[in-house]
Protein backbone atom coordinates (compact mmCIF):
# COMPACT_ATOMS: atom_id res chain seq x y z
CA UNK A 1 0.00 0.00 0.00
CA UNK A 2 1.28 3.43 -0.95
CA UNK A 3 0.23 6.94 -0.06
CA UNK A 4 0.37 9.26 -3.07
CA UNK A 5 0.39 12.99 -2.31
CA UNK A 6 -0.24 15.53 -5.04
CA UNK A 7 -0.13 19.30 -4.63
CA UNK A 8 -1.05 20.58 -8.10
CA UNK A 9 -4.41 21.29 -9.70
CA UNK A 10 -5.80 18.96 -12.31
CA UNK A 11 -4.64 21.41 -14.99
CA UNK A 12 -1.29 19.64 -14.67
CA UNK A 13 -2.62 16.85 -16.85
CA UNK A 14 0.62 14.91 -17.36
CA UNK A 15 1.32 14.89 -13.63
CA UNK A 16 -2.14 13.45 -12.88
CA UNK A 17 -1.85 10.91 -15.68
CA UNK A 18 1.49 9.71 -14.29
CA UNK A 19 0.18 9.55 -10.73
CA UNK A 20 -3.03 7.77 -11.65
CA UNK A 21 -1.16 5.20 -13.74
CA UNK A 22 1.04 4.42 -10.72
CA UNK A 23 -1.85 3.96 -8.28
CA UNK A 24 -2.85 0.38 -7.57
CA UNK A 25 -5.31 -1.44 -5.33
CA UNK A 26 -5.54 -0.28 -1.72
CA UNK A 27 -3.35 2.77 -2.37
CA UNK A 28 -4.44 6.16 -1.07
CA UNK A 29 -4.35 9.51 -2.85
CA UNK A 30 -3.98 12.54 -0.61
CA UNK A 31 -4.72 15.90 -2.20
CA UNK A 32 -2.70 18.68 -0.57
CA UNK A 33 -2.13 22.38 -1.20
CA UNK A 34 -3.71 23.31 -4.59
CA UNK A 35 -4.37 19.63 -5.21
CA UNK A 36 -7.50 19.89 -3.06
CA UNK A 37 -9.24 21.64 -5.96
CA UNK A 38 -9.27 18.24 -7.68
CA UNK A 39 -11.70 17.05 -5.00
CA UNK A 40 -14.42 19.32 -6.36
CA UNK A 41 -17.27 17.53 -8.12
CA UNK A 42 -16.33 19.20 -11.42
CA UNK A 43 -13.13 17.12 -11.44
CA UNK A 44 -14.70 13.78 -10.46
CA UNK A 45 -13.88 12.36 -13.89
CA UNK A 46 -10.23 12.21 -12.87
CA UNK A 47 -10.91 9.43 -10.40
CA UNK A 48 -13.88 7.60 -11.91
CA UNK A 49 -11.81 4.73 -13.34
CA UNK A 50 -10.08 3.93 -10.03
CA UNK A 51 -11.06 0.81 -8.15
CA UNK A 52 -13.29 1.30 -5.13
CA UNK A 53 -10.54 0.22 -2.71
CA UNK A 54 -8.49 3.35 -3.49
CA UNK A 55 -9.19 6.19 -1.08
CA UNK A 56 -9.19 9.85 -2.08
CA UNK A 57 -8.34 12.17 0.79
CA UNK A 58 -7.99 15.95 1.08
CA UNK A 59 -6.01 17.75 3.75
CA UNK A 60 -8.33 19.80 5.96
CA UNK A 61 -6.01 22.79 6.44
CA UNK A 62 -5.62 23.20 2.68
CA UNK A 63 -9.34 22.75 2.04
CA UNK A 64 -10.13 25.40 4.65
CA UNK A 65 -7.45 27.81 3.43
CA UNK A 66 -8.99 27.74 -0.05
CA UNK A 67 -12.57 28.23 1.14
CA UNK A 68 -13.64 24.75 0.01
CA UNK A 69 -15.04 23.45 3.30
CA UNK A 70 -18.29 21.62 2.61
CA UNK A 71 -17.85 21.93 -1.16
CA UNK A 72 -15.94 18.75 -1.99
CA UNK A 73 -17.34 15.76 -3.85
CA UNK A 74 -18.57 12.82 -1.82
CA UNK A 75 -15.67 10.62 -2.93
CA UNK A 76 -13.15 12.80 -1.04
CA UNK A 77 -12.68 12.34 2.67
CA UNK A 78 -11.23 15.33 4.53
CA UNK A 79 -8.50 14.48 7.05
CA UNK A 80 -6.48 16.56 9.50
CA UNK A 81 -2.71 16.75 9.94
CA UNK A 82 -2.66 14.00 12.60
CA UNK A 83 -4.44 11.61 10.25
CA UNK A 84 -1.94 12.55 7.51
CA UNK A 85 0.94 11.55 9.78
CA UNK A 86 -0.84 8.34 10.76
CA UNK A 87 -1.49 7.43 7.11
CA UNK A 88 2.15 8.15 6.27
CA UNK A 89 3.25 5.68 8.92
CA UNK A 90 0.72 3.00 7.94
CA UNK A 91 1.71 2.85 4.26
CA UNK A 92 4.77 1.16 2.79
CA UNK A 93 5.77 4.28 0.85
CA UNK A 94 4.80 7.91 0.55
CA UNK A 95 5.12 9.04 -3.05
CA UNK A 96 4.99 12.80 -3.66
CA UNK A 97 3.85 14.11 -7.03
CA UNK A 98 5.03 17.69 -7.63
Amino acid sequence: MNLHTINKTSQHTALYENMLSAVSGKDTILLIEDGVYSALEAHSGLFQHLSSDIEILALEADVSARGLTGKLASYAQVINDNAFVQRSCENDKVISWY
